[in-house]
């Protein structure tokens, strides 16, 4: 059994800052790493979205964009998504370190040149991600990256329609589906909402 959303979330999260730990991956050695999970839980797309990012989508000029929009592959909407400052320093150091230009991957194979990562190397890295935290990678997957900043935004404000627009989907059902939203959480928000 899957945990419950906000379960999922702060998990992440505790993933999040310990393997943001400045000292944690890059001194590893594992700057592209750091940059592809930093960039997972800004973005919130899906895997085969993050993977076929180009350096051109979250670079201009000469610094790492502090938003950005990329049209999702599945449905074809864009979804917009902010560049924190830590990802924005992970992925200056990483563009730094291979000199990557605007029309290259953002994350290229090192096995296949001039292809992407793929999503089954990005399922792998997300495997060891959580295993680093400590957590069970048989209960996370790539979809747990792209749920963690939402569900985390839903927690705080209870704002479906924002959720909906941060993840690209056409549906609100979908978003709520997507984020494990039961019975009790919206009876506690009604409950929390006076007219």
């Amino acid at each position: 059994m899957e945990p419950r959303s906000d379960h999922r979330a702060e998990a992440a999260a505790q993933a999040q800052a310990h393997l943001g730990h400045p000292t944690r991956l890059q001194d590893d050695g594992h700057v592209r790493d750091l940059a592809m999970f930093n960039v997972a839980i800004d973005s919130k797309l899906r895997g085969c979205d993050l993977v076929k990012l180009r350096v051109a989508d979250i670079h201009l000029g000469d610094g790492v964009r502090l938003r950005t929009t990329v049209v999702q592959q599945n449905t074809g909407r864009p979804v917009p998504f902010e560049l924190t400052e830590p990802t924005r320093e992970a992925l200056t150091v990483w563009l730094k370190k291979r000199r990557l230009r605007a029309s290259d991957w953002l994350f290229p194979s090192r096995s296949h040149p001039g292809d992407h990562v793929t999503t089954r190397q990005y399922s792998r890295l997300v495997d060891t991600w959580v295993a680093i935290a400590g957590l069970d990678p048989a209960a996370y997957g790539t979809h747990s990256m792209r749920r963690t900043k939402v569900a985390l935004v839903y927690k705080r404000t209870g704002n479906l329609r924002a959720c909906q627009l941060l993840l690209g989907h056409s549906k609100l059902e979908s978003t709520v589906r997507y984020l494990g939203i039961e019975v009790d959480d919206a009876l506690i928000l009604s409950e929390q909402t006076d007219l």
